[in-house]
């Protein structure tokens, strides 16, 4: 049931505050917090100003004054917070102009969403996301001119099988061994469980949670799909809860995808489905798999324009430590029904509302609202060029002999190359105005001087393992 200003006040009631919610270019969520007796219907009408010249990716200095406008169907009482507090999640607007702001990243998935409508394609895109993240006990980080190190530690990890200066249990989870032991060995069985129930408390719907493939506390909770919009509001909720109810056990959460080596790194699988009425699109019992040609061009745009999606998908330095050829990685341009070497896959449904393709090389660093906005417009390119996806392939892709394996193309291999890729294909996100050239360029332009450049600029503790003596 919709949200109007009247239930939100109403909501507000018993409430001390209001904390106000936007997200940078990167997908941060930003907030400031206002007292309960602010939260007018005025205050839905005129919005709060803010500079923006101090947000990522955003304006200039000598343009920084900038509005946001609640929305009021985003509205949720804070499970976390200490204090009585309203959350409510706002678009950024000209102050002047009072039109919304191209750089800013919620307002591209709701332009993407009327987009796909005004193709005729579909009314409605379904998103669900299986965004996966490690919950450690105890991580320290440094790095400076003549330094750089990092250290985790988890009662979970292989590495402490051994430890002697504390009692030991024993059963700490082997590499590729967490999926899915029961409690002793998974230790987190209880944590997962608060955050999932928090989640639920802040409107949520939630299906599932479980321990993930990894040692040291490789984890996931399945959300129940949504439109795009709206998932990508709690795709940032999900994020913001899993972090605060694992501080409050003692514990940090990280969803950088490869904080770990020698084991896997956490993805964010993104199922997506196109609806018309009460139709699922993507279904045809005759095709593929269930899938209708329509599912079928869906994924040839995904896979002509992976490697420019994957600047927005899988967008950090970090994420390419997990995209690697050979071990297991959703790098190969293909789609299968089952096969989950390949970057496209069909799960396994006879059901025709459950029918979707799932994209797995996305991971949850990424900006939810880019991301899943850049997949949907990469996919409905498809559709309008009817772009052949190529035969599927069902067979292991990581053990294809190599004159078959030459014909697989894969992913890029670096951060850099897919943000060169996103400069030379991105007219597909252009359309109907969805992604602008400003905020690509502003993008590509922030993740170049903030992360390829300095990590590319500093040596690695392995390089002096390989090179000290050399």
């Amino acid at each position: 049931m919709a949200k109007s200003a009247k239930d939100v006040i109403e909501m507000a009631k018993g409430m001390k505050m209001v904390d106000i919610r936007f997200t940078d270019l990167p997908g941060m969520w930003q907030h400031f917090t206002i007292p309960v007796s602010r939260l007018t219907q005025d205050f839905f009408v005129e919005g709060i100003p803010f500079d923006g010249s101090s947000i990522r990716g955003f304006v200039e200095i000598h343009e920084s004054d900038m509005l946001l406008m609640p929305d009021p169907e985003t509205a949720f009482i804070d499970p976390v917070a200490n204090i009585p507090t309203l959350v409510i999640t706002c678009d950024v607007l000209d102050p002047i102009t009072m039109q919304h702001y191209s750089r800013d990243p919620r307002y591209v998935a709701k332009k993407a969403e009327a987009y796909l409508k005004q193709t005729g394609i579909a009314d409605t895109v379904f998103v669900g996301p299986e965004a996966e993240f490690f919950i450690f006990d105890n991580v320290r980080y440094g790095s400076g001119t003549q330094e750089s190190f990092y250290h985790i530690d988890s009662d979970e990890g292989w590495w402490n099988s051994g430890k002697a200066d504390a009692q030991n249990f024993g059963g700490q989870i082997q590499p590729k061994r967490g999926y899915f032991p029961v409690p002793p060995t998974d230790t987190l069985q209880d944590v997962r469980s608060q955050i999932m129930l928090t989640l639920i408390e802040a409107g949520v719907q939630m299906e599932i949670h479980h321990h993930e493939v990894a040692t040291a506390g490789q984890t996931e909770l399945g959300m129940r799909f949504d439109t795009m919009t709206k998932m990508a509001d709690n795709t940032l909720l999900y994020k913001y809860i899993a972090k605060n109810v694992a501080r409050r056990n003692g514990k940090t959460v990280t969803f950088m995808p490869k904080p770990l080596f020698g084991d896997n790194g956490s993805g964010m699988h993104v199922h997506f489905s196109l609806w018309k009425g009460d139709k699922n699109i993507f279904f045809d019992a005759s095709g593929y798999a269930g899938l209708s040609d329509t599912a079928k061009y869906f994924i040839g745009g995904i896979l002509k324009h992976a490697p420019a999606l994957l600047a927005l998908t899988s967008p950090t330095t970090n994420s390419f430590r997990r995209l690697v050829p050979g071990f297991e990685a959703p790098v190969n341009l293909a789609y299968s029904q089952r096969n989950r070497s390949a970057i496209c896959r069909i799960p396994v449904t006879k059901n025709a509302k459950a029918k979707r393709v799932e994209f797995r090389a996305p991971d949850a660093s990424s900006n939810p609202y880019l991301c899943y906005a850049a997949i949907l417009m990469a996919g409905l390119d498809g559709i309008q060029n009817r772009i052949d996806p190529g035969e599927p392939q069902d067979k292991d892709l990581y053990e294809l002999p190599a004159d078959e394996a030459r014909h697989i193309k894969q992913v890029p291999g670096s951060l850099d190359a897919v943000l060169f890729a996103l400069e030379q294909d991105n007219e597909f996100l252009l359309k109907g105005d969805v992604f602008t050239s400003d905020l690509l360029e502003a993008y590509i332009s922030y993740k170049r001087k903030t992360e390829v450049d300095p990590v590319r600029l500093r040596p690695t503790p392995y390089e002096f393992m390989l090179y000290y003596d050399c």
